[in-house]
């Protein structure tokens, strides 16, 4: 065993992968005595090298797991990694007296930083931020290896398979089928597929100085003929829309109601005749 720990201690998944999987297989499994007296000694007396003997012992296992994630376009090398935390987190947390082997014990926390690695790297964009949205991107992916994209049957029976509704199933079938885009394209780009970067298409003409006095004459047009349509009111109409709608501080139907010694219905239709004029002012000076 000393030889093997050895050459495991020297390697990492992303040195050399291959060779890395060849150390770890040719570490010996524990036996059953031998796996509780290592895990006695780590969990009653805080022995470091008993942990390092379990977590050692166990990395093909996370071989094993990681290789059944291979499908998210991750290195291998990474998901091991990822998994190798889990262990030995996992064996951190080991009590003995579980009465259950390691491997069982560890198998949740391996393919909990797992799945926490792939829904940080799988898109720039995050696909599953909520509990109930993880468990269903894995288990709509393990589906999706068998589907195309669902029909309504399909989509009723994967929603109750899974327990949730069937928009919840289309949405994550959604993202599921997106795919990051370059916002300048890829160098290599050629002329002809080049111009389908966002950048050529995304463009932002506020700063265009054209659309800027465009803008401007525009607003300023508006305004003129707003004020002519509200000369043409009489003063009381006048001051209601003034202070109905172009002060700071908008006056209530009942404040103007005291002013003119009215009911604030009075005021009201004061206010929908007087902007019924200015409209009908407008579109004629236009």
């Amino acid at each position: 065993m000393g030889t093997s720990l050895q050459l495991a201690d020297r390697l990492v998944p992303g040195a050399n992968l291959e060779s890395y999987i060849q150390a770890a297989s040719r570490i010996p499994i524990l036996s059953v005595d031998e796996e509780r007296e290592l895990a006695e000694r780590l969990h009653y007396d805080g022995d470091v090298e008993a942990a390092r003997q379990l977590v050692l012992s166990h990395l093909r296992f996370v071989i094993h797991i990681a290789r059944s994630y291979s499908g998210y376009g991750l290195a291998q090398s990474d998901l091991i990694q990822e998994g190798n935390v889990g262990l030995m987190k996992a064996v951190k947390r080991f009590n003995p007296e579980y009465g259950v082997r390691l491997v069982s014990f560890a198998v949740h926390w391996i393919k909990a930083e797992i799945h926490e690695f792939i829904l940080r790297n799988w898109r720039i964009v995050k696909v599953a931020t909520t509990k109930a949205q993880r468990k269903l991107f894995f288990n709509l992916r393990s589906q999706k290896k068998k589907l195309a994209w669902l029909n309504h049957n399909e989509l009723e029976a994967v929603a109750k398979d899974l327990g949730v509704e069937p928009r919840v199933v289309r949405e994550m079938e959604g993202r599921l089928a997106s795919h990051d885009t370059s916002f300048d394209g890829p160098m290599d780009d050629d002329d002809d597929s080049a111009y389908q970067a966002p950048a050529h298409y995304l463009e932002d003409r506020r700063g265009d100085p054209a659309v800027q006095l465009e803008n401007s004459d525009w607003s300023e047009d508006s305004n003129g003929r707003l004020m002519q349509a509200l000369g043409t009111l009489d003063e009381r109409s006048q001051d209601i829309l003034r202070e109905r709608w172009l002060t700071g501080s908008k006056s209530t139907l009942h404040e103007l109601a005291d002013k003119y010694g009215v009911s604030a219905e009075r005021i009201r239709q004061l206010e929908k005749n007087a902007m019924n004029k200015i409209k009908a002012q407008m579109v004629e000076v236009a």
